[in-house]
């Protein structure tokens, strides 16, 4: 029997983990691996549960996005060569990365027939230093805060619905900062921005969707998006306009691509990392750890 390590994450997806956690189980017995479960109790375990995943033939996680972004930074911590792949059951609320993959949500059962039946692929990582990894996205700026800000009990009333609905009430209020924005190649950007974010996926807060001849998941790239501040009507004009039509290379919103990315305030910024709080910055350089790990779909 090969060994697989399952880490759940109890409280995600509003503590669904146990709908057809059992048939899941079988799946991945029947498919030849002997299954150990350990579940998070707090804060950050899944981190330190990865990082002891070394010897494993397969490292599952069941949870949200931040689930598996701890689960990444934890198998960040061990030697390339020692980290499994991982197989993901998404429970969580957006779920950027089951959307990337096309994995079905809180359906535990089908993920692991697809986990038993499928290849590992290729996933680049974020590094933003310090021992701090992303999985799919880090960023600041507007509705960047929604996913961890917006309160738990909307989100289990509301789910999906409660991301959009915090996203309009911001509306009025956008955060802005003024920002030199240097990737690789000689490229700077400089202004003001309502947004700035570096990612490596399909789907951003399950709300922005790119395409997936915008995206690849394991070429050392970075989508680099820059959403400057409209300081008047006719700026915001123009921001919509390019937001309908599409257009991932104008004066109000582009979509760039970069293996590194250097940012620089004139004042510390919140990021958020995988839609949680990834800490304020005066200056941040995020690399693109190419390949770092494989994930399983």
């Amino acid at each position: 029997m090969k060994s697989l390590l399952l880490i759940i994450n109890p409280v995600a997806g509003r503590g669904t983990y146990k709908n057809g956690l059992g048939e899941a189980l079988h799946t991945l017995h029947s498919a030849g691996y002997a299954p150990t479960v350990r579940f998070t109790t707090r804060a950050g375990e899944a981190v330190d549960l990865a990082a002891q995943s070394a010897g494993y033939d397969l490292l599952c996680c069941m949870g949200g996005d931040g689930t598996l972004s701890d689960v990444v930074e934890g198998l960040m911590r061990l030697d390339e060569a020692a980290r499994p792949p991982v197989g993901y059951f998404p429970l969580g609320t957006a779920n950027d990365v089951a959307s990337t993959l096309g994995l079905p949500k809180g359906d535990s059962p089908a993920c692991a027939r697809i986990i038993a039946g499928g290849e590992a692929r290729a996933w680049d990582v974020g590094d933003m230093g310090g021992g701090r990894y992303f999985t799919y996205i880090a960023a600041f700026g507007a509705f960047t805060d929604v996913s961890y800000e917006t309160p738990q009990q909307n989100k289990q009333a509301l789910g999906h619905l409660a991301y959009v609905l915090e996203g309009v009430n911001r509306l009025t209020r956008l955060p802005h900062a003024k920002c030199r924005v240097e990737l690789d190649g000689g490229v700077v950007e400089e202004g003001d921005f309502i947004f700035g974010g570096v990612s490596n996926s399909l789907s951003v807060a399950g709300l922005v969707k790119l395409d997936r001849e915008l995206v690849s998941l394991d070429d050392g790239l970075f989508e680099v998006s820059l959403v400057r501040f409209p300081e008047t009507l006719a700026g915001l004009n123009q921001l919509m306009s390019q937001a309908v039509s599409r257009n991932l290379n104008g004066p109000a919103l582009k979509i760039l691509h970069s293996k590194s990315v250097k940012f620089t305030f004139e004042r510390p910024v919140s990021f958020t990392r995988d839609g949680e709080p990834g800490g304020a910055f005066s200056e941040l350089t995020v690399t693109n750890r190419r390949a770092a790990i494989k994930i399983i779909s």
